[in-house]
């Protein structure tokens, strides 16, 4: 391979001297490996979907690894690590990029490196349900493997069929599942993890489930994830529900009645009108009505039927889930719904918060000032035991102050911002830094090496 191919084009730029070179070449003599060194390939592993954000878009849209690679086996994994550990080369890990907040961005350049290779799916338990898989298997083909065994995954985003299970532990925080299962970092989600450290001497250990909660979604900034074990809950024959409603609150309603029964769910959605003219219309044909889009189980659809029509809604049963691949209600909903909503408008961005109780009260006070420039996707979720009301509204992009003033108001009428328009972890969350993530990155990369500029605490700590 021609060196002389090998332009870095990183917002910072690596060094270019005799201690880089030698990296490259003991890279280049590994086994196992595959080594990306054209630019167009450099750049297109070195993205997400950082772009629903104006300002994530403005501040990540030149950063450009140094270098790709793709490990083939576990051992090249541990013979990367070295390496980058050894010349203290940044390295940055990726699933299949469907993050939203540019958690595999390489800011400071350096090394990204390609987990999806890594995909087996190594064990289940019959008895339990539990699943052990690696890191680069994809979450609908998992889920594809727990089906035919009576079982499926309790979280899911609405990127399933692509994103791979170690990107959605690192990088995600709940969607599809969220309803009846809450978040991920919920203690009974993730079991088990197998990672490979960054330390002199790099290891694979294995950490049991109050080990692994520092990394999960801790954006590969403190150990790298090669396998994990998950719990599954029994496969359900989801149907697909359609509720139309003229009132946005009596909507609203509907949503907290429907959470609230005694009936089995795994999706609870409510989108605005506008949102359903625009969107695909799996779901049926715009009605001019807002519409809740549910998951429920066979013997819930009558109870649910009886909740809209005493709210004086129209009731749609489409049919079992399963008969659609790749065009339900799954896919309108979540970060899905931005999705389809920027393919319209480009100048869509969006927010995500917590809403406070009663949630209709807080979205009066907000539309009050914001109703010309918001639409509202609400979402239903299980939040440390209680069922809650998650909010990813779509706002039109009239930039940063106007963005900061918004959220400063959502703040003010009692809604806990998630804020997707920051690139590290702590400031994506709650704002709190996370001691237990900063410990583990001591422990499991001293030298700061996995994804730097990703963990405010470690920044810090440094």
């Amino acid at each position: 391979m021609n060196e002389n191919l090998f332009i870095s084009c990183s917002l910072y730029p690596m060094r270019k001297d005799s201690s880089f070179h030698s990296f490259l070449k003991d890279i280049k003599s590994l086994q196992s490996l595959e080594i990306f060194f054209k630019s167009s390939e450099r750049k297109r592993y070195s993205r997400d979907f950082f772009d629903y954000s104006p300002v994530l878009k403005e501040l990540l849209h030149e950063c450009c690894a140094d270098l790709v690679v793709k490990p083939l086996s576990a051992n090249a994994i541990v013979s990367v690590a070295e390496l980058c550990q050894r010349y203290k080369v940044p390295l940055t890990l990726r699933g299949s990029g469907t993050g939203n907040y540019g958690q595999c961005v390489p800011i400071n350049g350096g090394v990204v490196m390609l987990m999806t290779s890594i995909n087996k799916i190594r064990n289940f338990d019959s008895s339990t349900g539990d699943v052990t898989v690696e890191a680069g298997c994809l979450l609908g083909e998992l889920n594809k493997y727990l089906l035919n065994k009576g079982r499926h995954l309790k979280l899911m985003p609405s990127t399933c069929r692509t994103a791979s299970v170690a990107g959605f532990i690192a990088g995600g925080s709940g969607g599809i599942g969220s309803v009846r299962w809450g978040f991920l970092r919920d203690p009974g989600h993730l079991l088990a993890l197998e990672i490979v450290t960054l330390e002199k001497c790099s290891r694979k250990i294995q950490l049991d489930a109050s080990s692994a909660e520092a990394i999960n979604h801790a954006y590969g900034t403190n150990g790298i994830i090669t396998a994990l074990k998950l719990s599954t809950c029994i496969a359900i024959d989801w149907h697909e529900i359609a509720i139309d409603c003229n009132s946005f609150s009596k909507a609203m309603e509907i949503l907290l009645s429907s959470t609230q029964a005694a009936v089995d769910l795994f999706l609870c959605t409510l989108l605005d009108k506008k949102i359903i003219e625009h969107i695909p219309s799996w779901s049926g044909e715009p009605r001019g009505k807002h519409r809740l889009l549910l998951l429920v189980s066979p013997n819930g659809i009558t109870t649910l039927e009886r909740i809209s029509q005493k709210a004086g809604a129209d009731f749609y049963n489409l049919g079992p889930e399963k008969e659609k691949e790749g065009n339900g209600l799954r896919e309108l909903s979540w970060n899905h719904t931005t999705m389809h909503m920027r393919s319209i408008d480009s100048n869509l961005t969006y927010l995500q918060m917590l809403l406070p109780q009663p949630e209709i009260n807080a979205i009066n006070a907000i539309n009050a000032k914001w109703g010309d420039n918001i639409l509202w996707h609400l979402e239903g979720v299980r939040q440390q035991g209680v069922q809650r009301i998650a909010a990813l509204p779509l706002i039109q992009w009239q930039g940063q102050k106007k963005l900061e003033s918004l959220m400063k108001d959502c703040k003010e009428a009692g809604a806990v911002l998630f804020n997707p328009h920051v690139i590290t972890v702590e400031d994506g969350g709650l704002g709190v830094i996370d001691s237990d993530q900063v410990q583990a990155k001591k422990q499991y990369d001293p030298q700061g090496i996995l994804n730097p500029g990703k963990l405010r605490g470690w920044q810090q700590f440094t």
